[in-house]
């Protein structure tokens, strides 16, 4: 896991648009969840990075993420599971300029 990233880099892996980013991490940082500190090698740009009630926060929810992720995949065989994933992975990495998750439906 990284320590910061800027929020365009954020966006870009959660593939949502900067706007919808911005929006999130700044509900976020209202809840003391993530700090938003002005990069000092570009004023216009934000660095984000956990709290450490963030981090907890991460801690608590990260196993059911994974257990709901165990979930959905469960009917099918580990070798279907290992190829859903490949390909999953796939599609990401072939839509490496895309700005928003709805592009992706274009």
């Amino acid at each position: 896991m990284r320590e910061t990233a800027d929020q365009t880099t954020l966006a870009a892996d959660i593939a949502l648009d900067r706007t919808t980013t911005t929006g999130a991490l700044k509900r976020l940082a209202a809840r003391n969840l993530v700090e938003r500190a002005i990069n000092k090698d570009d004023r216009r740009a934000r660095l984000c990075r956990l709290t450490p009630a963030g981090a907890a926060l991460l801690v608590k929810i990260e196993g059911a993420a994974r257990r709901a992720h165990r979930a959905t995949l469960r009917d099918l065989s580990e070798r279907e599971q290992a190829l859903f994933i490949e390909m999953m992975q796939r599609i990401v990495a072939g839509n490496p300029s895309r700005d928003s998750a709805a592009s992706l439906f274009d």
